[in-house]
């Protein structure tokens, strides 16, 4: 997970940034001096006596020019600092420079993402509908924060935002980000898409390179396989469709080590290389792109042939039928010491009455085994899971349901078992989804009945 900066006390609506910058400048090295100054300025009732709220506040605001990458442990201008001060007397360049600093390095892109696929699908941005979507994203901040607020007016002094709205300018944020919509376009490749354009970019030359030697590069720096006949057509291609390579063949010959690649003008790394990093902490970016479908359209990816979609949009059928009950998203395919290597595709929670666990796997296969059910078992061991969720477009074998009755009856687990045929009703009306929730619960509750 990634957060957004703190920014409490630090908001446009509460200080003025060229106040504050003449402030930070004329009080380098001095911590007091510029809490002091702050209050003076900000916070004070026309110069009476500071009590310690006023000064919270103005600590407050210290520490969000911190979080925010205008000053550093020392009260001391970083370079983001320096060059807000020397635009200081042009208030427009300088809220164009620090929101293209919010947007590459302070996960603003991923904040007006989400906002944008919000929109995209036809969802009401409030506050409230925000966090959920914004956690589903790998962006948290913590509970009561300003965060979110802050950031977007901040970014609305730069014009990103109409005034008092949710609304995004395009045009404002193309320009400042100087293209296209480079997140949009990193957000539909592959994790190995990225990270060889990564390796690529890091390498910091202009020049053609061999294409299975960037691959090696990107293994060995970030773990990420690459089948060496599969690199031109999985990769290659790719890279050069959405403009960020070219790619030359210095032979007749077949196979990866044929294909030469540098990166064009269009892939700056200054520019790429945070939005991968946002990237990084996310959820899927492909399966960011099946939620904002509705539960049709969803349906429909999960019928296609190619099972890298179908398997996708399995996930993202759970992730819209468990927001459907109420619960609250955690993490997806989760991989971890805590899963003793194995792989989990949802968690969920909730702590509503008491605290649960949801654990979710998602089966695009014809047929559930009673081995597969069984190593859901054992990995709530790890989770701490009260409920385990099987979703597949086959069918639970009859062994892996008598094996799930008896773990239940013996243990205060759950288990739920949604197959095609329910899948099948919940695409007539999604809401039936509550409803087979309820037939699970009752037969469970039959199973776990006390003899009293």
């Amino acid at each position: 997970m990634i957060e957004l900066p703190f920014g409490s006390e630090f908001s446009p609506n509460q200080i003025e940034l060229t106040k504050l910058l003449e402030i930070c400048k004329c009080n380098e090295k001095n911590k007091t001096a510029i809490e002091l100054e702050i209050l003076n300025e900000f916070f004070s009732d026309h110069g009476n006596n500071s009590t310690s709220n006023q000064q919270k506040l103005a600590m407050n605001c210290r520490l969000g020019l911190k979080s925010y990458g205008i000053i550093d442990d020392m009260c001391q201008f970083t370079h983001l600092g320096e060059e807000l001060y020397s635009c200081k007397d042009s208030p427009d360049d300088m809220y164009r420079i620090f929101a293209k600093h919010i947007l590459l390095n302070l996960n603003g892109m991923g904040f007006v993402q989400c906002i944008n696929d919000m929109q995209v699908s036809l969802q009401k941005v409030t506050l409230e509908t925000l966090r959920p979507e914004l956690e589903i994203r790998g962006i948290t901040y913590p509970s009561g924060g300003k965060h979110p607020s802050i950031m977007r007016l901040w970014l609305e002094k730069a014009g990103v935002f109409a005034e008092k709205k949710w609304e995004i300018n395009q045009d404002v944020l193309q320009a400042i980000m100087g293209s296209e919509d480079d997140m949009e376009i990193l957000r539909s490749l592959t994790k190995q898409q990225r990270y060889f354009l990564l390796a690529l970019l890091n390498t910091g030359s202009a020049d053609f390179q061999p294409a299975s030697q960037i691959a090696r590069l990107a293994n060995v720096t970030y773990g990420v396989v690459y089948p060496e006949k599969s690199l031109p057509k999985n990769i290659l291609n790719a890279l050069e469709t959405v403009g960020y390579i070219e790619i030359e063949k210095t032979t007749s010959g077949r196979g990866s080590k044929s294909h030469r690649c540098k990166s064009t003008e269009k892939a700056k790394k200054e520019v790429l290389q945070p939005l991968m990093k946002q990237l990084e902490g996310q959820t899927d970016p492909k399966l960011t792109e099946l939620l904002v479908k509705n539960i049709p359209e969803i349906l429909e990816d999960i019928d296609s042939d190619n099972t890298y979609i179908s398997g996708l949009a399995l996930e993202a059928l759970a992730f819209k039928l468990l927001r459907i009950l109420g619960l609250d998203y955690m993490a997806t395919r989760a991989r971890a010491e805590s899963t003793g290597g194995s792989e989990v595709d949802l968690l969920f929670h909730s702590a509503r009455l008491v605290y649960s666990r949801w654990q979710i796997q998602c089966k695009n296969t014809s047929h559930v085994s009673l081995d597969q059910v069984a190593k859901e078992v054992g990995l709530t061991q790890m989770l701490y899971s009260n409920v385990i969720v099987v979703i597949t477009t086959g069918k639970v074998s009859s062994e892996a349901k008598r094996y799930a009755n008896h773990v239940m009856k013996n243990s205060n687990l759950n288990i739920v078992f949604i197959e095609k045929e329910d899948i099948a009703q919940i695409a007539g009306n999604p809401t039936t989804i509550v409803d087979i929730f309820g037939r699970e619960a009752k037969a469970t509750m039959q199973l776990k009945k006390l003899d009293l």
